[in-house]
């Protein structure tokens, strides 16, 4: 059994607190929290034991959880990793890409398993799309949020964005072409709206759009492809799939439609997927676990965490770009 400890217990950490207590293969040894009045109501709350010094938690586990603040994550990793701990680090990976860069390097060095927390690599919706053909010639992206206070202190872009960019990155598998993008500070000093236009080598085009100032929530990633349409409702945790074969391929649940100029009738299907007991942050967890003990690699490497980070930072370059007027 592996054991556990947890760097940050805000509100996250208290979630990955909460979870990994339900883990079996884990055993959680405790947590540290330099915010005094955060350690003492999640030691209170969760019955978990306090650590006083972080290294003390460090040497006592074979696997750190970084939940901390982002500008925290650098230094917490690499107190980890030297002493050859494996590391789940939230996201963003780091603070700077030069932070990210050196992570990257450190985790091969001392050869330990590492993973970044992009929870919606494992929302039921986008895990129901595995192993199908994915050749999107065009991404559509709504993240919508209600204002939160919390964790505020950085951009909508590395705060919600960042998580649409990386699964836009997993399935394109293609190099960034151009990246156009606008954003405004309404209630922060940083974008709290941001729309994104990424074009890919390959010809993909994803338009992004994030708002953490919005009346309702909405987290959906629309995928339109050579005969197929699909919508991912990352809120829902259900993915709907529309498809167009030729009639011959008809299904008992298509109707027949005539595309015109004498083309082949096509028939519509339609499948609904996903799985909404799926735990996403629970089942990360439980991923890097396996991995750990099985030799494998974690499905969301630090190079994914640094690629994502990458275009984020590359979106908030071009929108303060535009806000001082260069070319």
């Amino acid at each position: 059994m592996l054991k556990i400890g947890v760097l940050g217990a805000g509100h996250l950490g208290k979630i990955h607190l909460r979870l990994i207590k339900e883990i079996s293969d884990y055993e959680l040894v405790g947590f540290f929290d330099a915010d005094d009045s955060q350690a003492i109501s999640a030691e209170k709350e969760l019955g978990v034991k306090r650590f006083a010094d972080m290294n003390e938690l460090i040497d006592n586990a074979d696997v750190v959880d970084i939940v901390t603040p982002t500008l925290s994550h650098f230094d917490c990793a690499v107190s980890a990793i030297k002493k050859s701990k494996h590391v789940f680090i939230e996201k963003p990976l780091a603070n700077t890409q030069d932070e990210a860069r050196q992570l990257i390097q450190l985790a091969k060095e001392a050869d330990i398993k590492a993973t970044v927390g992009h929870t919606e690599r494992f929302n039921p919706a986008f895990l129901a799309l595995s192993g199908m053909e994915l050749h999107p010639m065009f991404i559509e992206a709504h993240c919508l949020a209600q204002f939160n206070p919390r964790g505020k202190d950085f951009s909508v872009v590395l705060d919600l964005m960042i998580h649409d960019l990386d699964i836009i990155l997993s399935i394109v598998k293609s190099n960034v072409k151009k990246i156009s993008a606008s954003g405004v500070a309404i209630c922060s000093n940083t974008p709290d709206i941001v729309n994104a236009r990424i074009e890919f080598d390959n010809g993909c085009v994803a338009n992004v759009t994030c708002s953490r100032i919005a009346m309702k929530q909405m987290r959906k990633i629309r995928l339109f492809q050579k005969n197929e349409y699909i919508i991912m409702d990352l809120l829902e945790k259900t993915t709907e799939i529309f498809r167009m074969p030729d009639v011959s391929e008809e299904k008992p649940n298509a109707f027949t439609i005539d595309t015109g100029m004498n083309r082949e009738k096509k028939a519509i299907s339609y499948e609904k997927l996903g799985d909404t007991k799926i735990n996403s942050i629970k089942m990360e967890l439980e991923m890097l676990n396996q991995c750990i003990r099985e030799g494998s690699e974690p499905r969301t490497s630090l190079m994914d965490g640094y690629n994502a980070m990458q275009v984020a930072c590359q979106v908030l370059q071009v929108i303060e770009k535009n806000k001082t007027g260069e070319q």
